[in-house]
């Protein structure tokens, strides 16, 4: 069974990575998907929109596929349905990804499990955003 990161390790992972690919950003403001994101670029993170049929979001040209991205990415943060996941497990995998977030309330065992077992680091069905500032602020304060 698939069990998440401990919280330290959440907190490392989140200082770690610099970019991120968020997977289902919408350009609507109302969105959670846009909110958090947005909060990221406040916190320092460069965000990737990952949307087909949309030329930027946040001020960021967006992309139709991970495998579109023509620069690094350290993190896949992912606001898709539950099964979604697979494919982009597959395509993560593929590129050679290395960390994969599934927001709160995206859960899929398989998916979380086959990444990991392909040696992705994987956060299942938490908030990117509570976590850093619950987690992550104060460390990164301190620095």
């Amino acid at each position: 069974m698939f069990r998440n990161p401990d919280p330290e390790q959440i907190c490392a992972l989140l200082r770690e990575v610099k970019t991120i690919a968020v997977v289902g950003l919408s350009p609507n403001p109302a969105r959670p998907a846009f909110r958090i994101a947005r909060a990221l670029q406040g916190f320092g993170y460069r965000v990737i929109p990952v949307r087909p049929k949309v030329a930027e979001v946040l001020g960021e040209k967006a992309y139709a596929s991970l495998s579109e991205v023509p620069e690094k990415v350290d993190l896949v943060d992912v606001f898709r349905a539950a099964e979604h996941v697979g494919p982009l497990v597959d395509e993560c995998l593929r590129l050679g990804l290395r960390r994969l977030w599934l927001q709160d309330g995206v859960v899929n065992e398989a998916a979380a499990e086959k990444a990991a077992a392909g040696g992705m680091t994987v956060v299942m069905d938490r908030c990117i955003w509570r976590d850093f500032t619950s987690l992550c602020a104060e460390a990164v304060d301190a620095d």
